[in-house]
């Protein structure tokens, strides 16, 4: 996991977070700063809605952090906690102003990160008993991508490259432009260093041969059948059995273990990270004298 309240991973995201509350309030939070007396004081409570994967949680404490430093946070759970309907997660307490103009921001990464991390679970579960990897994409939100790869692995999934900067992977536009696998390889091979892996995305057993003989490290099946893919993992183990195989392509949960059980050592889903259900997850404030945290 990632450290979120030191080093450059924070202040980063705090630089993040002051542009996210920079849209959201803008020359002001006209509603709180009009109907709320600048000296009141409140206990807010975060609670769930419905049950999942939390996560989130510490990026949530930096948003009221940034919006005033002076706010108490407790958290009650940790991220990858499995957290049931009606659970109060947080509690956050000091200035009733703050604690509104913070509270749309910090709910809406918290829900989206933990929709991510309960979706990524979901097919974690459905691959047990598999050593098959889960892995996610670059399909993720714009300006999200740490925030989203960190829920993935939350969810008990891994993260594939993190951009275009980390890794070689060549896909069928490289192809064409290249002028083939081979030629795409070997320039790629040339450039790199040593310590970089190639990976080749093929969609028939011609352009598997053909990654193989010019020394792809992982070869990547895209929209194969599992009869395909089973016999194509036959093949490049056979031939090259340090070659990691890759599953990738419209799998579901539905079809996920299917897949996995034809013997890639890796799966990637884009779906973690572009098409979830956001949790339900609300705040609620209560007077700080006589307030209750249930």
């Amino acid at each position: 996991m990632f450290e979120w309240t030191t080093g450059g991973y924070a202040e980063e995201l705090k630089q993040q977070i002051r542009s996210w509350l920079a849209e959201d309030i803008g020359n002001g939070d006209i509603t709180t700063e009009t109907t709320i007396p600048a000296s009141s004081q409140a206990k807010a409570i975060i609670h769930m809605k419905e049950a999942g994967i939390i996560a989130g949680i510490p990026i949530a404490r930096l948003v009221f952090q940034v919006v005033d430093e002076s706010l108490q946070f407790k958290a009650f759970v940790h991220d990858g906690d499995r957290v049931d309907k009606g659970a109060v997660i947080i509690e956050v307490e000091g200035s009733t102003r703050s604690l509104l103009t913070g509270e749309r921001l910090a709910l809406n990464l918290m829900q989206r990160l933990s929709g991510i991390a309960t979706k990524t679970n979901q097919y974690v579960q459905a691959l047990q008993g598999l050593p098959t990897r889960l892995v996610d994409t670059r399909k993720t939100t714009p300006g999200h991508r740490l925030l989203e790869k960190y829920a993935v692995r939350v969810g008990g999934g891994h993260n594939h490259r993190f951009g275009l900067y980390d890794a070689v992977m060549i896909k069928d536009n490289h192809i064409k432009g290249a002028g083939g696998i081979t030629a795409a390889v070997q320039a790629a091979r040339q450039a790199i260093p040593h310590t970089m892996k190639i990976e080749v995305e093929t969609e028939s057993m011609e352009q598997i041969t053909e990654a193989l003989a010019a020394g792809a490290d992982i070869i990547m099946l895209d929209n194969m059948t599992t009869a395909a893919m089973t016999e194509a993992v036959a093949y490049i183990k056979a031939q090259s059995p340090h070659v990691i195989v890759e599953a990738s392509g419209g799998i579901t949960l539905e079809t996920i273990y299917e897949k996995a059980a034809a013997g890639v050592d890796v799966i990637s889903v884009g779906a973690l990270t572009y098409s979830f259900q956001a949790l339900d997850i609300s705040l609620d404030l209560n007077e700080k004298k006589g307030g209750t945290t249930a």
